[in-house]
């Protein structure tokens, strides 16, 4: 595997392109080994954050505001902002910054409102009926990453799924700016979700003040959010050790674009570049049918990478991504399985021919007019998605994610004596005669 991460290695300068595998050259150990990311062998990552979850769990505000100092670099007064400052820094928007918001939170809404759905009620058998109802949790956290970029955009995917969902306090915790306050955009995303309170923490500290709560901020029983790996290290561990439950661990974005000859190299390129100007570890992967496709991406990406404003960022995630040339769109998707992108974009007219062999994936774009950059901020569709192959076993964000689902039962008298009988003979074949007690002693007369 030492080949494999080599080649990766070697194309360190963005202006080389995307480093190149043969999909049927790989074998099955290689192309488990293409596929990982965001490990920790050493717990390096684990040792940290365990260190900050402790430090918060036994010191509260005060080591979040040490944190502040230390990481963030702002001396914090107080550890939140409330309405009446919100409402001040949101008035530095400009009238079309507010519309696009608006609109994005109204497509937004508009889709997660069909999420929310009354299930029928099952009448099993004769006087036994089976149901299910929607209950909200209580008391939920969104975590706001605000390190190179910040994302009002997240909140807007957060928030409006728990105030859909009924949730009855939603806690945001985003980190502090160098003048101790939040970004403008999400002071007014605060006022579209209706939310008076924003607490100024970051990183893995802010997962752990919302798990265990301090003398400020909230305890609460799920945290939302994407972040680095600091941030998803601490968000499965305060899973494994709290009763604090989390949404996905959602770590570095990526994309995955699968591209034939009826793709636009300039259009892969951009959304390559899309994805990695999120941060030095996101991933953008190249899946073409031809090496004249991954050829002409490259060219693209040379091109389009020195005149952006984070090209720094977006170039060392270039670095540490790649292409993989497949035989046909049918192999595509067999390496796209595997990787279980984060964002799978089908940049291709033929889209229609291999959209039901996707298996894993987060989110998926369709066609060469449908870049990722909708699903981000403003098509409808949530954008907190599993990464890191997650995707194999997790969905994304949605009103369903803010909500329990309890199941009742109701027996008419009729019901006990149809039924009876059956879970009698169940309980007494696995020796708990209490159980067929509790039904025998409704059935006698």
């Amino acid at each position: 595997m030492n080949s494999i991460n080599k080649k990766i290695e070697d194309n360190s300068s963005p202006f080389r392109g995307l480093g190149g595998y043969t999909y049927g050259e790989l074998s099955a150990a290689q192309l488990r080994s293409l596929v990982q990311r965001n490990v920790d062998p050493a717990n390096e990552i684990r040792a940290v954050v365990e260190d900050v979850i402790s430090n918060v769990r036994e010191h509260g505000d005060n080591a979040l505001l040490g944190y502040a100092q230390k990481f963030d670099h702002v001396e914090l007064q107080k550890l939140y902002l409330d309405k009446a400052e919100l409402e001040e820094l949101a008035t530095a928007l400009l009238p079309e910054q507010k519309q696009a918001l608006q609109t994005a939170y109204q497509n937004i809404k508009k889709f997660h409102q069909t999420q929310l759905k009354t299930e029928d009620k099952v009448e099993t058998m004769p006087g036994v009926t089976c149901w299910r109802e929607l209950r909200p949790i209580e008391r939920v956290g969104l975590y706001i990453p605000g390190g190179s970029a910040v994302l009002p955009s997240t909140l807007l995917m957060l928030g409006i799924p728990a105030q859909i969902a009924g949730c009855h306090q939603i806690v945001v915790c985003s980190p502090p700016q160098k003048n101790g306050k939040v970004n403008a955009f999400i002071a007014y995303v605060c006022q579209l979700l209706g939310i008076d309170k924003i607490y100024l923490a970051g990183g893995s500290q802010a997962i752990a003040a919302m798990a265990y709560g301090t003398e400020t901020i909230p305890a609460v029983d799920k945290i939302f959010g994407p972040g680095n790996q600091f941030v998803t290290k601490a968000k499965t561990i305060i899973q494994s050790t709290t009763t604090c439950a989390i949404d996905m661990p959602a770590g570095p974005s990526e994309v995955l674009v699968i591209a034939d000859e009826t793709s636009n190299p300039e259009f892969v390129a951009a959304d390559l570049l899309a994805q990695a100007e999120h941060g030095a570890d996101s991933q953008s992967i190249l899946v073409a049918t031809s090496q004249n496709i991954i050829d002409a991406v490259n060219k693209a990406l040379e091109k389009q990478l020195p005149v952006l404003p984070r090209a720094e960022i977006a170039g060392k995630a270039i670095a540490n991504s790649y292409s993989v040339l497949v035989n046909d769109l049918q192999q595509a998707m067999q390496f796209s399985n595997l990787y279980a992108p984060e964002h799978l974009i089908l940049a291709t007219e033929n889209w229609q021919s291999i959209v039901n062999s996707i298996i894993n994936a987060g989110s998926v774009f369709l066609g060469n007019l449908t870049p990722e950059s909708v699903g981000d901020y403003a098509s409808g569709t949530n954008h907190t998605l599993p990464t890191s192959a997650y995707a194999r076993a997790y969905s994304g964000v949605s009103v369903d994610s803010f909500v329990k689902k309890i199941t009742f039962q109701h027996i008419t008298p009729d019901g006990i004596q149809n039924i009876g009988p059956t879970v009698e003979i169940l309980a007494e074949l696995e020796g708990l005669h209490a159980h067929k007690n509790a039904v025998t002693i409704r059935r006698a007369p």
